[in-house]
């Protein structure tokens, strides 16, 4: 894209991407705009498109995630981080799809956090820690059985929690009714926050971003409060985490109501 970004095999784009989105550029546009064409909205930079790394025209359904994406860029300065721009790259996965990847086996990875979920391991010591844990994070498990038929119960160990096959399959079959692009938002945001429970009350406006980024810190806060914390890392690693979640809710949400009025404009 104007040198930017150049068009990569198939096979090479992953390992491209990821040295694309921590590497910087020089800002070499001055005004960013969204135009329509044919339904879909498109970024213009200048006079020129923007493009995906693999050269396809960047373009998405919802008008508002086009704001939101024209934004990003616009919000550059002097250097384009494309680490910063998680709905960018958000937007290229969803329209390169370099690995291929179905939906199906998206699930089942999303799936594979509830072994390792933040909040479904308890620590018995300290036990005030254990107290702050049962207080904060048990009405979330409540929620999450509750909300969605299962009966996931945290361990005071390293063994992962268990999980019957039935919760799995009416879990599964939760994530499979979104649409692809909106269970990579999902996937994204609960690799960033590494808990299926909280991801999931973020997408249903149970919890707020900042609320389950503070869940998800509990044991470093608790840690921190008493030994003292590394300032620049802990906050960068707090903030990193916190635009990794939001754009991932934002991201899910305009995938969510495009599919919604489809339906209406369908069933009308």
């Amino acid at each position: 894209m104007f040198g930017l970004f150049r068009k990569v095999s198939q096979k090479s784009c992953p390992v491209i991407c990821r040295q694309l989105s921590s590497e910087k550029r020089k800002r070499f546009y001055k005004n960013v705009s969204v135009v329509q064409n044919n339904g879909k909205f498109e970024i213009n930079l200048d006079n020129r498109k923007l493009k995906t790394p693999s050269g396809t025209l960047f373009e998405v359904e919802n008008e508002a995630l086009a704001h939101c994406v024209a934004n990003e860029w616009l919000s550059q300065k002097e250097f384009i981080y494309l680490s910063q721009m998680h709905l960018t790259g958000l937007s290229n996965t969803c329209i390169d799809n370099p690995t291929n990847v179905k939906k199906a086996v998206l699930v089942d990875s999303i799936l594979e956090f509830l072994k390792t979920d933040t909040v479904l391991f308890y620590g018995a010591e300290p036990p005030a820690l254990l107290e702050i844990q049962k207080k904060k994070w048990s009405p979330i498990i409540n929620w999450f059985n509750q909300r969605y038929g299962v009966s996931v119960t945290p361990t005071l160990d390293i063994s992962p929690p268990p999980l019957s096959d039935e919760d799995h399959d009416r879990l599964h079959k939760h994530l499979m009714s979104y649409n692809l692009n909106a269970v990579q938002g999902i996937s994204f945001g609960v690799d960033a926050i590494k808990s299926l429970i909280l991801g999931l009350a973020v997408v249903d406006r149970r919890l707020t971003v900042n609320q389950a980024v503070e869940l998800s810190r509990l044991e470093l806060l608790y840690q921190t409060d008493h030994w003292g914390s590394v300032e620049w890392a802990h906050d960068i690693e707090m903030h990193d985490t916190t635009s990794r979640l939001a754009a991932s809710s934002i991201f899910t949400y305009y995938h969510c109501i495009a599919n919604t009025k489809r339906e209406k404009n369908i069933q009308a």
